[in-house]
């Protein structure tokens, strides 16, 4: 199974180069059956790493281009009378595929926004009273530019909390740039990259991830830690019960990428920002001191200490 693992990455990565712990984590994700959110600066490869992934596993992609004059019924479908026949139709939304790439989410206007909400956590569509399911495996990748506000929607909390992980993109060191400029000289290599994995191929994979065996002292560390956050003086909304369940699954998903059948805390610390950090909602004397939530896990992770590990 690892085998395949690597296939998807190393095949992700003949067209995005130096990214290599966002693409794991979105291997992690991935396997989890979660859905990202991917931010950053414009140009930074956010498309392009969503497209990468898409291509190479076995399945349907649909992207859709999130501005204020998208309806609901562009995500979810809608019924159209037919004359003909005197019934309503149903015709496709964007969100009936295996892999919806929703670009510049925060450009759509909250309906819209909500609209992905049953899909992304029920995997399924209702429209007219009827409900549809969505094909397996389902996972929304959404963008968003973080230094533009004018013309966006910001997302709430209740729909942040619906992505699995949260990853941000950063400027790529000078060697990587110029690998970058070397590669653009060339054959575009996203249009030449293939398919490396079957559908039945991923859902197995997906199966074993079960499989991955976390110990007591581990859950109890990653409960300590969620606890820890949550309680902590600068944090009004801390971890939910779906924010430590999607924690644990990604601690599973660590080990698996890591190519083991068994988790550790470094895999619970490899996550812990990605699955943890855009579900807290600070408090407003933390703006007044400064107060960043990667300095809070930073500074959490720092006093609990993890337990030692014995293969």
């Amino acid at each position: 199974m690892e085998g395949i693992i690597e296939r998807m990455i190393s095949n992700v990565k003949k067209v995005i180069i130096g990214k290599d712990d966002i693409i794991e984590q979105m291997m992690i994700c991935l396997l989890s059956e979660g859905h990202i959110l991917l931010e950053g600066a414009p140009g930074l490869g956010k498309t392009k790493l969503a497209i990468a992934l898409s291509r190479s596993v076995e399945g349907s992609f649909k992207r859709v281009q999130f501005t204020p004059d998208v309806l609901p019924s562009d995500v979810t479908g809608f019924c159209l009378y037919n004359k003909e026949t005197g019934e309503l139709e149903y015709k496709e939304g964007v969100a009936l595929c295996n892999f919806l790439l929703a670009d510049e989410i925060n450009r759509a206007s909250p309906r819209v926004q909500s609209s992905l909400l049953e899909a992304m956590e029920e995997r399924q569509v209702t429209v007219e009273g009827v409900t549809r399911e969505l094909p397996s495996p389902f996972m929304v990748i959404a963008t968003q530019n973080t230094i533009e506000s004018q013309g966006t929607y910001p997302l709430p909390e209740a729909q942040m909390d619906r992505f699995f992980m949260k990853l941000h993109l950063e400027y790529p060191s000078r060697g990587e740039w110029e690998e970058i400029l070397e590669q653009s000289e060339g054959v575009e290599p996203l249009k030449a990259l293939k398919q490396v994995v079957s559908l039945e191929e991923l859902e197995a994979t997906k199966k074993k991830l079960r499989e991955v065996v976390v110990s007591k002292e581990v859950k109890a560390y990653l409960l300590d830690l969620a606890e820890a956050i949550s309680h902590h003086e600068m944090v009004e909304v801390g971890i939910s019960p779906r924010g430590t369940i999607a924690l644990l699954k990604a601690t599973r998903g660590a080990a698996m990428v890591g190519g083991r059948s068994y988790a550790t805390p470094d895999d619970v610390q490899q996550v812990l920002k990605a699955v943890v950090g855009h579900r807290l909602v600070l408090k407003t004397q933390a703006q007044w001191k400064s107060t960043q939530i990667s300095d809070i896990l930073k500074e959490v992770l720092e006093q609990i200490t993890p337990p030692v590990f014995h293969v």
